[in-house]
């Protein structure tokens, strides 16, 4: 049986306007209105047109309801800036990570989550009080992801090439999600999902239950968050040079994994610089375009969960295509979910922070 929610699904999903879908049909806006509210049927040649338009396979249109998420439930950054169509297609994409994931739970075990609620805390104090539970000192973070599914936080990309979409963090059946767009450097994308972390420990409880509507200060102290967390006060102390300089910094922002515009506003927020000394800097980082393009990039953080899911399907002998036919979907959606991890080649030898390589243990086991 058609599901009219998914045409409509699809079609959002894709940016495509109710007007350009009609456009490209040959048919009246008003009967993509039809298609989509149930009125009516699309005739099976016009399904499989719009099969193909939209990028879904047929079968696609024929499942259940998918699960929505909410606007005010999901902590978008740059929310002024985002077209209600991107933020849509955002939005839909992190549906689609849900029934990826309920896929994968149904067969994996995997870590549980269990956040604190630190609302009640300041942004600093919040981010020295979750390093103190989580037993990591003041050590650099070494990898942001894997920290984040050590704690049973589903983790998943958005290969949305749109600057105005940062990342977004939501629960889901009590499980804590966080997206991250692929597009992003290194240094962006690990701000990014510890911004989310913030948001998931400081702000969700009161989002959740309509205390508090997504805000401006919400993001404001997310990124204060992120910045204690991932660069911690005595240790950025520790490490001030005598007198900072560009090539200094660059040195230091590796050492964090941080952006060097990133380094430098922390160590300006500490007063470890003159005003003087951080106007001059920000100065020579926009003159010499470290604003958009970093010195010294990192690698790409990626998933560890999916890499081991993967992995351990490539033994069971399936392969991504079984599992894209299961959820009705193409191989190109569950790739721009999964940060493009393939089923062949990947190696587990990473790391859950703080634990070495020989004792790793990430909770992970194919149910049978």
């Amino acid at each position: 049986m058609l599901n009219p929610a998914r045409i409509e699904f699809a079609r959002t999903r894709r940016r495509w306007t109710k007007t350009k879908l009609a456009e490209a049909l040959g048919v009246q806006s008003r009967s993509i209105q039809g298609y989509e509210s149930g009125e009516y049927s699309p005739e099976p040649e016009r399904l499989e047109q719009i099969a193909s338009l939209l990028r879904f396979p047929l079968s696609f249109f024929s499942g259940p309801d998918l699960p929505k998420i909410s606007e005010h439930t999901a902590s978008f950054r740059s929310m002024s800036k985002m077209s209600a169509s991107l933020k849509d297609s955002a939005l839909s994409a992190g549906s689609l990570a849900f029934i990826l994931n309920h896929w994968i739970e149904s067969r994996f075990n995997l870590p549980v989550s269990s956040l604190p609620d630190l609302s009640d805390l300041s942004p600093e104090d919040a981010a020295a009080t979750l390093r103190r539970m989580w037993g990591l000192g003041e050590a650099p973070v070494s990898n942001m992801i894997h920290l984040l599914e050590s704690k049973g936080i589903r983790v998943y990309s958005l290969a949305i090439e749109a600057r105005e979409v940062d990342a977004f963090s939501v629960w889901h059946d009590n499980t804590p999600f966080v997206f991250l767009n692929t597009f992003k450097s290194a240094e962006h994308s690990r701000f990014d999902a510890c911004h989310e972390l913030g948001h998931l420990v400081r702000d969700s409880h009161s989002m959740l239950h309509g205390k508090k509507a997504h805000n401006p200060e919400m993001e404001r102290e997310a990124n204060a968050f992120a910045s204690a967390f991932l660069m911690p006060r005595d240790s950025v102390i520790a490490h001030k040079p005598n007198l900072p300089t560009i090539g200094q910094l660059i040195e230091l922002k590796s050492f964090w994994g941080v952006s060097l515009p990133a380094l430098a506003y922390r160590m300006n927020q500490l007063g470890l610089l003159t005003a003087w000394t951080y106007r001059s800097l920000c100065i020579d980082i926009a003159k010499k375009g470290y604003r958009t393009k970093e010195p010294r990039p990192m690698r790409q953080e990626v998933s560890q969960m999916l890499a081991k899911v993967f992995e351990a399907l490539r033994g069971e002998g399936v392969g991504k295509s079984d599992i894209a036919a299961e959820l009705f979907l193409l191989v190109e959606d569950l790739n721009n979910l999964t940060f493009g991890l393939t089923l062949s080649g990947v190696s587990t030898a990473v790391t859950i922070e703080g634990v070495p390589p020989k004792t790793t243990n990430p909770g992970l086991r194919l149910v049978k």
